[in-house]
């Protein structure tokens, strides 16, 4: 069964750090590039960062500094760290790649 699952996510205080997973099966994983989105409470679906096969990143400019998008091909896994977490941060956090769905994602909420 070809599917992304997402895990990691929590309550934390403003300025904290998260490091959310994702875990591939079902597909031959290190041939895809994986993005994590986001959805904030009224907010539209947006797309935070990306990571090709080969490992070259990017994201948006918002969370740049703050978040790393990494992989791990050999545990078929994607990772975002977050850190300097901010109230704006508070979303559900899916990844996602060219074969899966979406799914319930993993929620995030930073606050004091």
């Amino acid at each position: 069964h070809v599917q992304l699952v997402e895990s990691g996510g929590g309550l934390v205080q403003p300025g904290g750090s998260l490091r959310l997973s994702c875990a591939a099966s079902g597909f031959t994983f290190n041939s895809y590039s994986v993005a994590w989105y986001r959805q904030g409470a009224g907010n539209e679906r947006e797309w935070v960062a990306g990571i090709e096969s080969g490992g070259l990143t990017n994201s948006e400019d918002f969370v740049k500094v703050r978040f790393t998008i990494s992989r791990e091909d050999a545990k078929n896994m994607v990772f975002l760290q977050m850190n300097s977490l901010e109230p704006e941060d508070s979303a559900v956090y899916y990844c996602m790649c060219a074969l899966t769905s979406w799914r319930q994602g993993t929620q995030v909420t930073v606050s004091s």
